[in-house]
């Protein structure tokens, strides 16, 4: 429709210039121009693969301390809290009962010893006598029974002896491994025994696991990706404490559960990582590590080796409905809205794997001032704004 025809029109509709102004294509265009935008292109990159899982951070080692004999608890020289090293002394308990108990044992042990020895001393007698007339090998056969009776009778005091003196090394509790160890749960004057429950835990320090589910869909991804590259050996286990910060030390994993769990079709993997000391008290009895037994944590799988792929900043990815995103800008500087696959990506890159080609010019700046179709004054990312146009 020309200028006149769409003036005839509108005076025959009752309106005025301002019909003719919105109709004119020149006074509808936007004042200043296309819009500013930025953009990146997009271009191969190595970029870390990294996985994430909601994951806890277990003791490798966890003891139960529990009393093995019966007998008034009489001290507990260590501190709740502190950490312990193996073979270090818990509890001490009343010990003269299972003294007296070695004492009895060995005296039955010099008892047969001393029987044993007469009883052979007879048989040799008897053998002696019978080459003589006086001799009977009736005689002979009894003392030889005797004999053996009393080795029998000495081996079972030696062991009744080896029971006394185990029970009376019970009556003095050290700790089995090296940790931090719990609280008290039975206070000194108590009888205790095996029967009174835990008298305190000893948790192992250094290294912890971490053991976290990974869906199984994605445990089959995993396993494809890094299988060939060394399995175990081709990634690292690093991880993001409660507070969001990204823990220093770097794990490997070591273990995949042999069965998925039917409820959350999920398979628990588990790695080690280092717990060194970071901090310990002034008089050296309070010692401070990253790492909790028991703490939520999140579980980062880190390929060791980048790979090289189609990347585009993280913040250029739009996503509704129908799935990501992100809008092109044309050698026409026409805005096109394009539909990507996602790759292995990271909080600040995303991989694309399908709908982008390198160096197309992806829009970063001023994505909320575009839309499909509409033509754009483009720039690299970052650069001042009144240069664009030539301005």
């Amino acid at each position: 429709m020309t200028s006149v025809t769409a003036l005839r029109f509108a005076r025959q509709l009752g309106v005025g210039s301002i019909v003719l102004l919105l109709a004119s294509p020149v006074l509808a265009q936007v004042p200043g121009g296309p819009p500013v935008v930025g953009y990146t292109v997009a271009e191969k990159k190595p970029v870390m693969q990294v996985q994430e899982f909601i994951g806890r951070v277990e003791a490798i080692n966890k003891v139960n301390v529990i009393a093995r004999v019966s007998a008034q608890l009489e001290e507990a020289p260590f501190k709740e809290g502190t950490e312990v090293k193996k073979g270090d002394v818990l509890y001490q308990l009343e010990r003269p009962p299972y003294e007296a108990a070695v004492e009895s044992a060995k005296a039955s042990v010099d008892q047969f010893r001393a029987l044993l020895r007469n009883a052979t001393l007879t048989t040799e007698r008897y053998k002696t006598l019978l080459s003589g007339p006086a001799g009977q090998q009736s005689s002979v056969d009894s003392a030889l029974a005797q004999q053996q009776a009393y080795e029998a009778q000495l081996l079972g005091a030696q062991a009744q002896q080896k029971t006394a003196e185990i029970n009376l090394g019970y009556t003095i509790i050290t700790s089995p491994i090296d940790g931090k160890v719990g609280r008290i749960a039975v206070t000194v004057g108590n009888i205790v025994g095996p029967n009174s429950g835990t008298l305190t835990t000893i948790v192992s320090q250094d290294p912890m696991y971490v053991t976290f589910p990974v869906p199984s869909p994605t445990l089959l991804e995993l396993g494809r990706m890094y299988a060939p590259k060394g399995g175990f050996n081709a990634v690292v286990l690093r991880v993001r404490l409660p507070d969001g910060t990204l823990y220093a030390e770097r794990g490997k994993l070591d273990y995949v559960d042999p069965s998925v769990a039917t409820n959350t079709d999920t398979v628990v993997v588990r790695g080690t990582i280092p717990n060194p000391l970071r901090k310990v008290s002034q008089n050296g009895d309070v010692a401070v590590r990253p790492l909790i037994d028991g703490e939520f944590v999140t579980a980062l799988v880190e390929g060791v080796e980048p790979v090289v792929a189609l990347a585009v900043p993280r913040s250029a990815v739009l996503s509704d409905q129908q799935g990501d995103y992100v809008y092109v800008v044309g050698s026409d500087d026409v805005v096109t809205q394009r539909r990507i696959q996602l790759g292995q990506s990271t909080a600040a890159v995303a991989m694309v794997s399908a709908g982008l080609s390198e160096g197309e010019k992806i829009i970063t700046e001023g994505i909320q001032r575009v839309r499909p179709n509409i033509k754009v004054a483009p720039q690299p990312a970052g650069a001042d704004p009144s240069k664009a146009n030539g301005q």
